[in-house]
C-alpha cells in the first residue's frame, strides 16, 4: 500500500447523542478519555501510524473545543504543505437541509468537492466513538488482495449493547459478504461491524450522486446495504480491543478498563503511539499523606489525599483528607478537603468544595458537568 493512496475521513459528531452528559458542549470526536487524551485521537493516531496522511474531520456542530485540540494538526504529524488535516465545517449548500446535515449521507454529499478534488484512490470512513489501536494497513492491504470496491472491518463476539443500529454480517469463507442486517434480533456472538469502511473513491462517489438523487440519507441502507450486490462487498475482522462508546456507562466503563494491564498494552502499543495534543506542565505532586492504588494520574496534579482505582486528568486538585475511588476526573477540576467521591465522573473545571460526599454504583455512575461547583 502507498502511504499517499489513502484519504481519511472521520465523523466528528456522529452519536452525540449517546453520551449528552459529555456532548453538551463538545462533540463525541473531542470528549477526554483515558487522562489525556481525546476520543479522535485514537483513529487519527491510528490512520498517521499507517501511513494515511491526508484526513478530513467532518463538524456538524459545537466543534470550538475540537478545534482547539487539534489545531494545525501537528501533534499528528499533519500540519503539512500537501495533504495534511483538513476540518470540514457543515455549511454547504448542497445539503438538504439548507446548511447543517443531519445524517452521515448528507455530510458526505456536503464534501464532495473534497473528494473529487482528492488524488488518492480509496477513501476509509470512521467514527470517533471507537477506542481501538489498529492498523489500517491490514485492512487496505486485505482490500486491494481481494479486488473490493468496499471492505467494513468488523468484530466478532456478543454485540455491545449500547452500539447504534449494529450491522450484523455472514461471510463466505474468502471474507466476501454474503447478508448484511441492520439492527436484527440476536441469539449469542455475531460479527457486528465497527462503523470503519474502506471504499474506493470513485465507487463512492457514484453512489453519492445517486444517493442525492434520489433523497436518499440513510448510509447503512442506503449507501451500503443497497447496493452491496452490485459491487465486490467484503469485511475484515479486527481482533484486538475494541470499546464502542455508546453511554455514559461505557465511557466508564472504557476509563475503567484502563486499569488492565492488557487493555493498556494493547490501546498503547510504543510501537504505535496514540498522538495527542501537547500540554506542558509540572509533574504530578504528592503530599506527605497521599495515598495512590491503580489509579492513572496525569501531569499536574496534586494529589493531598487517597485515590484508588482513578483515571484523573492533567491539573487535577485532591484536597487533604480526602478520599476518592473508581472515580473519573477531567482537566483542573478541583476537589477539596474532607470530600468523598465514589464512581464519579467530573467533567472539566469542577468545584468540589470542602466536606461534600458524592456516590454512584458500578453499574450507574454519577456524572458531574463541566464547570459546575457542587
Amino acid at each position: 500500500m502507498r502511504a499517499n493512496s489513502i484519504v481519511g475521513i472521520l465523523f466528528s459528531n456522529v452519536h452525540d447523542e449517546k453520551i449528552p452528559e459529555l456532548t453538551q458542549n463538545r462533540t463525541m470526536a473531542s470528549v477526554p478519555f483515558g487522562g489525556r487524551y481525546r476520543l479522535i485521537d485514537f483513529p487519527l493516531s491510528n490512520m498517521v501510524n499507517s501511513g494515511i496522511y491526508s484526513v478530513g474531520v467532518v463538524t456538524n456542530s459545537n466543534f470550538q473545543s475540537l478545534m482547539d485540540h487539534l489545531g494545525s494538526g501537528k501533534a499528528w504529524d499533519l500540519s503539512r504543505k500537501k495533504e495534511g488535516l483538513v476540518l470540514l465545517p457543515p455549511f454547504n449548500g448542497s445539503v438538504s437541509s439548507g446548511g447543517v446535515f443531519n445524517s452521515r449521507v448528507d455530510a458526505l454529499v456536503s464534501i464532495r468537492n473534497f473528494l473529487q478534488s482528492a488524488q488518492e484512490t480509496y477513501v476509509l470512513l470512521s467514527d470517533c466513538d471507537i477506542v481501538c489501536n489498529m492498523d489500517y494497513r491490514k485492512v487496505i492491504d486485505a482490500h486491494i488482495k481481494n479486488k473490493a470496491d468496499i471492505t467494513a472491518v468488523y468484530a466478532y463476539g456478543d454485540v455491545p449493547a449500547n452500539l447504534n443500529d449494529p450491522t450484523i454480517y455472514s461471510l463466505e469463507s474468502d471474507g466476501k459478504v454474503q447478508e448484511m442486517l441492520i439492527n436484527p434480533k440476536l441469539n449469542g456472538p455475531a460479527n457486528y461491524g465497527l462503523n470503519m469502511y474502506i471504499i474506493n473513491r470513485d465507487v463512492l462517489l457514484d453512489i453519492l450522486a445517486d444517493c442525492a438523487s434520489r433523497n436518499l440519507s440513510n448510509f447503512k441502507r442506503d449507501v451500503i446495504q443497497r447496493n452491496m450486490f452490485d459491487y465486490r462487498f467484503f469485511a475484515y475482522q479486527f481482533e484486538g480491543y475494541a470499546k464502542v462508546i455508546g453511554s455514559i456507562q461505557d465511557y466508564y466503563d472504557a476509563n475503567m478498563e484502563l486499569m488492565q494491564d492488557d487493555v493498556r498494552a494493547q490501546l498503547f502499543d510504543p510501537k504505535r503511539p496514540i498522538y495527542t495534543k501537547v500540554r506542558d506542565h509540572m509533574p504530578a505532586h504528592y503530599g506527605m499523606n497521599a495515598c495512590l492504588n491503580n489509579s492513572l494520574v496525569a501531569d499536574g496534579s496534586i494529589i493531598e489525599g487517597t485515590v484508588d482505582d482513578c483515571v484523573l486528568f492533567r491539573g487535577v486538585k485532591i484536597g487533604n483528607n480526602s478520599t476518592v475511588d473508581h472515580c473519573v476526573i477531567m482537566q483542573d477540576a478541583v476537589i477539596g478537603d474532607n470530600c468523598k467521591l465514589s464512581h464519579v465522573i467530573i467533567d472539566k473545571d469542577v468545584v468540589v468544595t470542602d466536606g461534600t460526599s458524592i456516590s454512584g454504583t458500578e453499574s450507574y455512575p454519577v456524572s458531574i458537568s463541566k464547570g459546575s461547583v457542587v
